[in-house]
């Protein structure tokens, strides 16, 4: 895991957004092989989104080839509310950029049949090849996208009902007024995070310190699932200052030691293994070698079929929930 500190969060927007658009640029997109960028909303990433239209206007960054997946979605508000994360994307991004308006997907909160809507989110992640970079952010509960305390760190795209915290941190954009607050969403799960072949984090503020903290110090727990960014091979989180104050002084010079030492080896510029630099493949599964018919009198040695595996290729899972009706008779069922 990398831990990039910065001194503020303009600092530590600015590192990101940078990030953001040296990987667009290494990946050198196309329409036949855009480059899947996975969005969060909530206020951490709009210095970013900021950023990033600037370089757009600069002409230092095309989002032409680029598609996206956003995080989450309320349940119950129309879309052209103020307070949707539709609305939240257009006044921030998507209508400051020349992204196509079809390479945009968010999760439908008025669906007809939510899970179904669940279901064919997934299928159109795996679809276009799995998602590239996924951008986030937490909650002070150490939260990742709508995944609450105590949610499966198998989850996929799932209707959630939202903790009492998370809608009482979310009314300051409803004037604060909790019953104005939605109580549900639809929201990618944990696994569908970490199937992604980056993930970086954006947290500022002592208040998000502790959730840090347990990511960062802690063991990976259910009930602080930011701690499952442990699982990836290639996660990335991005604090200023004062998110450290919980994080033991030694932690911190560990991590600013070893972003010093690979600025200084140009480790900066070397992309990890799992991000893809050309055209989607298949996996091509490895054909086995002959073997001779194998003796009784002469023992055989033992094999892995790991030794088989692409080492540099991390295929898209293929789960597919099965929708099953509940006792009830309903088939909306919030985890």
């Amino acid at each position: 895991m990398r831990l990039i500190i910065r001194e503020d969060p303009d600092a530590a927007s600015a590192y990101i957004a940078k990030y953001i658009i040296d990987r667009i640029k290494a990946f050198a997109p196309t329409p036949e092989h855009p480059f899947v960028l996975g969005l969060p909303t909530g206020s951490s990433p709009v210095k970013i989104y900021k950023i990033l239209v600037e370089k757009y206007k600069a002409g230092e960054i095309s989002f032409e080839n680029v598609v996206t997946f956003n995080m989450d979605e309320y349940i119950g508000i129309p879309r052209e509310h103020p307070e949707s994360y539709h609305t939240f994307m257009y006044k921030h991004f998507f209508s400051h950029v020349n992204v196509h308006p079809r390479n945009i997907h968010i999760l439908n909160g008025n669906a007809p049949d939510l899970e179904a809507e669940c279901v064919a989110y997934e299928a159109s992640i795996k679809a276009h090849g799995g998602i590239d970079l996924f951008l986030g952010g937490i909650g002070p509960d150490g939260h990742i996208a709508f995944n609450e305390p105590g949610s499966s760190l198998a989850s996929r795209t799932r209707v959630k009902t939202l903790a009492y915290d998370t809608i009482l941190a979310n009314s300051r954009f409803f004037g604060n007024d909790l019953e104005k607050v939605p109580k549900m969403a639809l929201t990618v799960g944990v696994q569908t995070v970490l199937e992604a072949r980056e993930v970086v984090i954006i947290i500022t503020g002592a208040h998000k310190a502790l959730a840090l903290q347990r990511c960062i110090e802690g063991g990976v727990n259910h009930m602080w699932t930011l701690s499952s960014l442990q699982l990836h091979p290639h996660p990335m989180i991005v604090v200023d200052e004062d998110a450290t104050l919980e994080l033991q002084v030694k932690t911190v010079k560990y991590f600013k030691s070893i972003e010093k030492v690979a600025s200084s080896q140009g480790f900066e510029q070397i992309l990890p293994s799992t991000v893809r630099t050309g055209p989607r493949k298949e996996p091509v599964e490895p054909v086995p070698e002959a073997k001779e018919e194998p003796s009784i009198l002469s023992p055989q040695p033992v094999t892995s079929t790991l030794l088989a595996a692409p080492a540099t290729e991390y295929p898209v899972r293929s789960h597919t929930p099965e929708l099953v009706p509940d006792r009830m008779g309903s088939r909306i069922t919030a985890y």
